[in-house]
């Protein structure tokens, strides 16, 4: 089996692999960027001498206030994060941030981007960090970079690798010493760059106690980033989370976050007791503008006027915020996190949109009740002149695309290279199996009963649909008999009707992994199939792990998904319309652009259709499930576009349209689901 052996020492194994990255970044050529940089890193700017630092920039604390140069300064910011976001748009969405009157920007870094396999560094496309600072920098506004290694922010796994997973014995996360810093050096502002401030970790004081974890990764980006900069925590104001995630004695400045509308002033009260004296300057580092939704809830909205006041009485009083979140963007490729309640299995995917109802929407768009009331609040206390507020991009409908079934689950089996199935006695994890996004395949066999068989699966992450086939007639010709589904929050035993095989009987199930829990107790969240897997009672031995091969965000394609491929295509496949519309399989179709001017955004439109995730021009645009809903439509940035013939190519998990037809539209829809949706309605 493919599996990461861990050395005896765990932790310091993990903070070599991070040095060794930190030493790499500077100096690899990273790979699998699908989009183009917007600038090359390769040749950092160079840093100031000391002397020079300290007679021309500054950024510090003193008289709990922030101080630029020699002027008191009020961070008015909001988090934008640039990997939720196309590079060709990331100006776009800077500049109207800047016209709601923000200086700071606030963004994550996450780790399983950058180094999506041990020892292979991604910096470019909408992973070029350097250049979404640069970015800044060239607009005027300050950046406030939120550096992990766990970072939260309903992203897979709270930024951390999913390789980490399948080393072996396991690691406890959050309890080792990563960071990204020394790429940031030539990047801070007492450095000639704009990064004012670096975040250590990200709300520790909800999750763990742990002082000699946040220690190092204090001594670990000193080390890196020397002594000007200055170093922060993000907790709940609380004094038990504050308690437990500050870092004393070793200058690291604690800022807070609560809910919006909370009184804020007992709150920064409270924060200057886990601040030096005259080092507490009061600061909101999330301040929420609206939150976030997962698959099968209602769609989250904040009022506008209620978030625009509750800002005003930070900053009022001279007190800082960062808008939680100025411009959420999109959850493209497999990254959506997920939640849990109160056990594991009490599992909420997050949605392919990350729009969070913040004042500048997935799309750009600024028109809204939101922007206006908190630009409105902002300008009271934000230093003139004052950005022009830029137009709203246009948008187009596209139209219906006719789209057309290409290749069957069974054909998309076959297309896997034997070296990369994986046989075992039992089945294991996704990530042992080297599949960390995406869908894998378990295969085994059994003898059928007259009366059928009972399939139980205590453990499976997310949810697998199960199929059979008869060994010496189907499998050849490539059917599969769909038999049900067993998910991760409602897991119930499969009854397997009898079948009429000349031998034994084949048994698939394709488990989805719809995202890893980013928050809370359940994080080390493996996927795939868990445990033993039980036939009426009995352990089901001998398995077959085949991976199906999606390519994630800022990866190349593995491989073609033309719409002429007919290589291998079942004939029975297509046929047999009753077997053939329960088994997944690949739809393509394609729309034509007549020019460069024509290309605009849109949005596909998936009523009709079940569930699955879609590619535009074999650009992984994220997951639809309109049936549960709330998101019926999927963002399509014109960047993506291109004149002439543009593909779509979606992997369709149950019952497709009836007709085959998808549509491109111009506007958002989050209507889809039962009209009586509740939180967590899977």
């Amino acid at each position: 089996m493919a599996k990461i052996s861990r050395p005896s020492t765990g932790r310091h194994r993990l903070a070599f692999v991070l040095l060794l990255f930190l030493v790499a970044v500077g100096i690899c050529v990273p790979v699998f960027a699908l989009l183009p940089s917007l600038s090359s890193h390769q040749y950092l700017p160079p840093a100031l001498s000391r002397d020079e630092k300290m007679m021309s920039r500054r950024f510090y604390i003193k008289d709990d206030k922030f101080w630029k140069d020699e002027n008191t300064f009020q961070i008015i910011g909001g988090d934008l994060h640039y990997f939720r976001v196309l590079p060709e748009y990331w100006e776009d969405r800077l500049m109207r941030a800047k016209a709601l009157g923000l200086n700071t920007i606030q963004t994550y870094v996450p780790w399983n981007l950058h180094e999506p396999k041990p020892g292979k560094f991604v910096f470019e496309g909408i992973a070029d960090l350097v250049s979404f600072i640069k970015l800044c920098q060239k607009l005027d506004l300050l950046v406030m970079l939120r550096a992990g290694p766990y970072i939260c922010g309903e992203w897979d796994l709270g930024g951390f690798p999913a390789w980490l997973l399948a080393v072996k014995p396991p690691l406890r996360l959050r309890t080792a010493d990563p960071a990204y810093l020394k790429l940031v050096f030539p990047l801070l502002y007492s450095n000639g760059g704009p990064v004012i401030m670096v975040q250590i970790e990200n709300e520790y004081g909800s999750y763990g106690n742990d002082k000699a974890y946040l220690r190092n990764l204090v001594t670990m980006a000193r080390g890196h980033l020397g002594n000007d900069i200055i170093l922060y925590t993000t907790d709940g104001g609380t004094r038990e989370t504050l308690e437990k995630g500050n870092v004393p004695l070793y200058n690291v400045y604690s800022a807070v976050d609560f809910s919006t509308g909370d009184d804020p002033w007992p709150i920064f009260e409270l924060q200057k007791k886990f601040n030096a004296p005259g080092r507490s300057p009061p600061l909101s580092s999330e301040f929420y503008t609206g939150w976030l939704t997962h698959w099968g809830e209602k769609i989250a909205k904040t009022d506008a006027e209620f978030t625009a006041a509750s800002l005003e009485k930070i900053l009022s009083r001279n007190g800082s915020a960062v808008l939680y979140m100025v411009h959420g963007g999109t959850n493209f490729g497999f990254y959506n996190g997920a939640n849990t309640g109160s056990d594991q299995f009490d599992y909420k995917p997050d949605l392919t949109s990350y729009d969070y109802d913040a004042p500048i929407k997935e799309s750009g768009d600024i028109d809204n009740p939101k922007f206006k009331a908190l630009q409105r609040v902002i300008k009271k206390y934000s230093a003139p002149p004052h950005s022009n507020v830029p137009s709203s991009n246009k948008r187009k409908a596209y139209g219906s695309i006719k789209m057309q079934r290409t290749i069957s689950l069974f054909d998309l089996m076959s297309m896997t290279d034997p070296v990369d199935v994986i046989t075992s006695t039992n089945p294991i994890s996704m990530e042992s199996a080297g599949q960390m996004f995406g869908f894998l395949v378990y295969e085994s066999s059994y003898i059928s009963k007259k009366s059928g068989n009972i399939l139980r699966i205590p453990k499976v992450h997310d949810r697998g649909q199960v199929f059979v086939s008869c060994l010496s007639q189907d499998v050849d010709g490539g059917v599969l008999r769909y038999i049900g589904t067993t998910e991760r929050w409602n897991n119930q035993p499969v009854s397997i009707p009898t079948t009429e095989c000349a031998s034994n009987t084949s048994l698939f199930i394709l488990v989805e992994n719809m995202g890893r829990v980013n928050y809370g107790p359940y994080i080390f969240d493996e996927k795939g199939i868990l445990s033993t897997v039980y036939l009426d009672g009995q352990i089901l031995h001998g398995w077959k792990m085949i991976p199906i091969p999606f390519h994630n965000l800022n990866q190349m394609p593995n491989f073609s998904f033309e719409i002429q491929r007919t290589k291998k295509r079942s004939k029975k496949f297509e046929l047999i319309k009753d077997v053939g519309q329960k088994e997944p399989a690949l739809f393509a179709g394609e729309f034509s652009i007549s020019s460069v001017k024509e290309s605009k955004d849109t949005y596909l439109s998936f009523n009709g259709w079940g569930k699955g995730v879609a590619f535009i021009n074999k650009f992984n645009i994220g997951r639809y499930w309109p049936s549960v809903g709330p998101q019926c439509n999927l963002y399509v940035p014109a960047p993506l576009l291109k004149p002439g013939r543009n593909s779509v190519v979606i992997f369709e998990l149950e019952s497709p349209h009836v007709d085959l037809l998808l549509r491109s539209v111009d506007q958002e829809d989050f209507t889809c689901g039962s009209n009586d949706s509740k939180v967590n309605q899977l």
